[in-house]
């Protein structure tokens, strides 16, 4: 277009200008591995199958209708009891194989940054949107609510199961890292048991970018 020449949307007031619209789409998927998490560590270990109610997977550290806030809510005094949104983590194995490169690390295993879930058939699994639903073949409903971001106990985690001469750095570089690919973080819509291997069918739902 001509320089200076009004656009489409340069016609257009501020408050009419349309908002692009990405439909939903609907993507075949399937659960790689499962963790489960003792109810006293943050670390999970392998499992068949994960038992899930609506609190999340029974007997894991992070089941619970509800949890304590903590650096991720600034906006509430740290420990505000609140609607626990983080029952379960999800990761995919391409993504912690970037994380582990730029780590200068032969790999990062799931079980040590409290990984509940390994899926597999995702592109880009940590940018799926808030609202996506999986849907297990088995029956189970996962919501997932939002990006999961990197911290430093999972970093010191990484740090200490690898053997890290200095752990703190490798706290503090597992953030940076892992930003935009830590997986994401989701509730139970619907319980049941998943098993390792199950299918599932992921629904991303309509997308738009809002700007007020």
């Amino acid at each position: 277009m001509t320089k200076g020449r009004n656009t489409m949307l340069d016609l257009f007031p501020e408050a009419e200008k349309p908002v692009e619209i990405i439909p939903a789409k609907k993507l075949s998927a399937r659960a790689a591995a499962l963790y489960l998490a003792p109810a006293d560590h943050f670390q999970t270990r392998p499992a068949e199958e994960l038992r899930l109610g609506f609190d999340g997977i029974s007997g894991d550290f992070h089941a619970g209708p509800t949890r304590r806030s903590g650096g991720r809510e600034p906006w509430y005094p740290r420990g505000t009891e609140m609607r626990n949104e983080r029952q379960l983590s999800i990761v995919a194995t391409d993504e912690l194989a970037i994380v582990a490169e730029r780590m200068g690390l032969a790999e990062i295993k799931p079980e040590w940054i409290g990984a509940n879930l390994v899926i597999e058939g995702v592109p880009h699994l940590s940018m799926l949107p808030a609202g996506t639903l999986l849907f297990f073949k088995g029956g189970v409903t996962l919501k997932v609510d939002a990006q999961n971001g990197p911290c430093r106990i999972a970093g010191r985690s990484i740090a200490e199961n690898v053997g890290m001469a200095d752990v703190e750095a490798g706290a503090l570089l597992f953030p940076k890292a892992a930003k935009r690919l830590r997986g994401v973080v989701a509730w139970v819509e619907k319980p049941g048991t998943i098993r390792a291997g199950e299918e599932i069918s992921v629904r991303v739902p309509e997308q738009w970018i809002y700007r007020a």
